[in-house]
């Protein structure tokens, strides 16, 4: 199966879409503090996207076996995938909140890292250094470029600070449906891959361990964590490839770097 290549007005509703997913991220900030709950991060997330942004959570009752809630939290040694429960959050906790939102049939898929208080100096570096791996394959992205020199450069920032690549899961296209070709993996060799194509939408969302890079799914089948029990981070965006560039489908406020990179 190829990549889908968008229309323009499928363009323009995956804007919609990237948009309303940021907002999201925007609005739970607040609400990630000492003694809250995942399962009521969960519900504030679910009313918003339901009720206010006329929004369907893209993660509720997905896959096999259904993923039970709306929203996925990541806690500490948590990969991914980390169902919303009732532990309290406590100080020094980092967690990531992944989002997808289906509006008009299109998805918007993104996730940030937040701490509780005040992170340790390996939890705050991690994080930083894992968002850098993000933005370093986005400012990859242009036609002509293949996966595997995205997946190369991840990497190789990610190794530089003695970090690992988790390699069991990766990015993907994403359009109507939540999971489309190509898969984009966050490591890799330059010249090999898929070749990226104007109009191509797809996220990159690297997986950067403390430790060792193996990974376990819990027998809920699906929480992923460390192996090692070391601590994860995870950054994700939806990405539009541009005639000359790319254009970052879910960008916050908070973020510095531009919407729209030309080459």
């Amino acid at each position: 199966m190829p990549a889908t290549i968008k229309t323009s007005a499928e363009i323009e509703k995956m804007r919609v879409a990237g948009r309303l997913a940021a907002d999201v991220l925007q609005m739970i900030g607040e609400y990630v503090k000492k003694g809250v709950t995942t399962n009521e991060l969960d519900q504030i997330c679910h009313d918003y996207i339901v009720n206010v942004q006329k929004c369907i959570p893209a993660p509720l009752n997905y896959g096999s076996p259904p993923f039970p809630k709306s929203i996925c939290t990541s806690v500490n040694h948590v990969i991914c995938h980390g169902i919303p429960a009732d532990k309290q959050l406590k100080d020094g906790d980092s967690v990531n909140i992944d989002v997808t939102v289906i509006k008009d049939g299109y998805h918007g898929d993104t996730s940030k890292m937040f701490v509780v208080g005040k992170p340790s100096i390996l939890a705050e570096r991690l994080i930083r250094v894992t968002q850098e791996c993000l933005y370093k394959g986005i400012k990859m992205v242009k036609p002509g470029v293949r996966l595997g020199d995205i997946g190369h450069v991840i990497q190789q920032y990610a190794e530089s600070h003695n970090y690992t690549i988790v390699r069991e899961y990766c990015g993907h296209g994403i359009g109507a449906n939540f999971h489309e070709e190509p898969q984009v993996v966050h490591y890799g060799k330059p010249n090999t891959g898929e070749t990226l194509e104007e109009g191509m939408c797809f996220t990159i969302e690297p997986m950067v361990n403390a430790g060792k890079r193996y990974s376990k799914v819990l027998p809920d089948k699906w929480t992923v964590v460390t192996k090692d029990r070391s601590l994860s981070a995870q950054w994700e965006h939806t990405l539009l490839v541009t005639a000359n560039g790319v254009e970052i489908l879910t960008l916050r406020d908070d973020e510095e770097i531009d919407r729209i990179i030309n080459h």
